[in-house]
């Protein structure tokens, strides 16, 4: 483990350890370990039980599930300083893994023993009390990601994807690059593959972005800014 830089300062980036208490934040960091995984890497699968819950550091993790015909359905795609797998750890000794996680890039993550978190938990009603704030915090984050998957349309959830990954305060439109496979964008807002390259041409066609094999580069991000504040029309 890389001990010049401090993990701490890392970690306070996820809702999980925000609010942690520095005590308790410092004996996590002294249990955990580095994982470095390579682009198809797999790091479990659905129905492993679970033991440990993650920090990405670097690079792309894909969460997805396959169907009985063998379909891949992206539930979402980590990236860093976001935590997974934490949730499993309050269902108790049979909790299994709901999904299966590839790094969809070389990554770099720290692991964390999810009995010694939950038994920082029970000792600390300080720690307790301030992930359940977190954990709020991120809940209403995910039911806004429900209500665009479910009642915006396709280039609405597409454009507000690509907003996500751009800083509120920036102006100018930035030379951002998207390594995500434009397949497994799809996949996570359930945008068939031919739907998404229809989109991606049109937002080209108006300068909006420019696309580069898997990368896209925004050209004009106010515009797209005035896309999703604009009641989107099926």
């Amino acid at each position: 483990m890389n001990h010049k830089a401090d993990p701490a300062l890392e970690l306070r980036r996820a809702y999980l350890f925000a609010d942690l208490p520095d005590e308790h934040l410092r004996a996590l960091i002294n249990q955990m370990q580095e994982i470095r995984m390579k682009a198809g890497d797999g790091l479990f699968r659905h129905g492993q039980p679970a033991e440990r819950f993650f920090f990405l550091r670097e690079g792309l993790i894909k969460l997805f599930r396959l169907s009985p015909e063998g379909d891949e359905k992206v539930i979402e795609i980590v990236r860093p300083g976001e935590t997974f797998a934490e949730a499993v750890m309050f269902m108790g000794n049979q909790g299994r893994y709901p999904v299966s996680a590839e790094a969809v890039s070389d990554a770099r993550l720290y692991a964390f023993d999810q009995k010694a978190f939950l038994k920082l938990l029970r000792e600390s009603s300080d720690a307790c009390f301030g992930l359940l704030a977190s954990m709020s915090r991120r809940l209403h984050m995910l039911v806004n990601q429900i209500e665009s998957l479910t009642l915006q349309n396709a280039t609405y959830r597409f454009v507000a994807y690509l907003l996500e990954e751009i800083a509120p305060d920036v102006k100018a439109a930035p030379e951002l690059e998207l390594k995500t496979p434009k397949s497994v964008i799809a996949a996570r807002l359930a945008i068939q593959p031919e739907t998404l390259s229809r989109i991606l041409a049109k937002l080209r066609q108006q300068g909006l972005i420019a696309v580069h094999g898997n990368n896209i580069a925004v050209r004009d991000v106010q515009a797209l800014r005035n896309l999703v504040q604009t009641p989107p029309e099926e």
